[in-house]
């Protein structure tokens, strides 16, 4: 088959590729390559995805002509559209970014699939929408109508406009609520990342609500996996379904929402530490309080994806943080 990925730089998206590649599948990636953070970084990421069967290309979600084009050009069977721009408190200062990249590229994207009819919409939602929901574990079930972040607010947004593209054409769209994705060629603006480089470094980590916080660590293979299993169950249409009855991640027309996450919260002082005994160093500490758009808890129940492609994750937060510090070392000559 021949796939977009879109975000194709990014820590997911340059997996995805790879896996798709070794299937034999052709992949053309895009990428606007921001600063948002290490390009370095992200030129990595690609020159590791390089396959004969993969073709990139720099393009900007949020051009609209550009886009239609590529789609016109490409015919694409699958799309895999994980390219936005991420986190939480960068929303809080720099929300522009998200209408640009996240609602505008994500209507691109909802376009150029309806005009060329792609058989498949797979698309990165996030955890962030549960927001203000405290019931755990978090299910597709639940109501995420009270984000606490624009970020949250516009993946939120693009299952709504994934929704009615699936329902007025009958594109198949299935959205994935990814849960703290961490590991090697990970993202240098999350937890995981900053903690092993300022370990390292010797400089103060910063602990939010004073360490009492709880996150659905999921290692960046168990999420590939995940991608790669859901591409093939494409939704259909169920007229069947019912508001009153249904739940919120399915519908009449062919449209799903799946959790993809380990399913096992950990305390993030078990993660520190599990740093720190990978390290064998222990971190200088700073304990704060809770920051404008972080949420307590995040666990996901992932049932329903088990159920969907027999996906259930594998590597425990020992095993993937080794396997993260390794590779920091290994990039960074430490």
């Amino acid at each position: 088959m021949k796939y977009l990925v879109t975000g194709a730089a990014g820590f997911i998206g340059a997996c995805v590729i790879e896996r798709l590649c070794l299937q034999g599948h052709m992949v053309i990636g895009i990428d606007n390559i921001n600063d948002y953070y290490d390009v370095n970084l992200k030129d990595a990421r690609l020159k590791r995805a390089e396959h004969a069967s993969f073709q990139f290309i720099k393009m900007d979600l949020a051009d609209r002509e550009a886009m239609a084009a590529l789609f016109v050009e490409h015919q694409f069977d699958r799309v895999v559209h994980l390219g936005a721009q991420a986190g939480v408190r960068y929303s809080i200062e720099n929300p522009m970014a998200y209408a640009d990249s996240n609602l505008i590229g994500h209507l691109n994207v909802l376009e150029g699939c309806r005009n060329t009819k792609v058989k498949h919409l797979i698309y990165a939602s996030s955890s962030s929408v549960y927001g203000l929901n405290n019931k755990v574990p978090f299910s597709t079930s639940d109501s995420v109508d009270h984000p606490i972040s624009l970020y949250a607010a516009t993946k939120k947004s693009n299952e709504l406009m994934a929704h009615s593209y699936s329902h007025l054409y009958n594109m198949p769209t299935t959205g994935l609520r990814f849960f703290t994705v961490y590991g090697p060629w990970g993202r240098p603006d999350m937890a995981p990342f900053i903690f092993t480089k300022k370990i390292l470094a010797g400089e103060t980590i910063d602990i939010n609500n004073n360490g009492d916080m709880w996150r659905d660590f999921t290692y960046i293979d168990d999420i590939v996996e995940g991608v790669i299993r859901i591409a093939d169950v494409v939704p259909a249409r169920d007229d069947k379904w019912t508001v009153e009855e249904g739940t919120p991640a399915s519908s009449s027309a062919p449209y799903s929402v799946y959790n993809i996450g380990h399913g096992s919260p950990i305390n993030l002082m078990e993660f520190i530490k599990a740093i720190e005994t990978e390290l064998g160093i222990e971190a200088k500490k700073n304990f704060r309080g809770m920051q404008a758009g972080d949420v307590y808890q995040t666990y996901a129940d992932t049932q329903d994806l088990f159920a969907a492609t027999g996906y259930k994750p594998q590597v425990g937060v020992a095993e993937g943080v080794a396997k993260l510090v390794s590779w920091y070392k290994e990039f960074y000559n430490i």
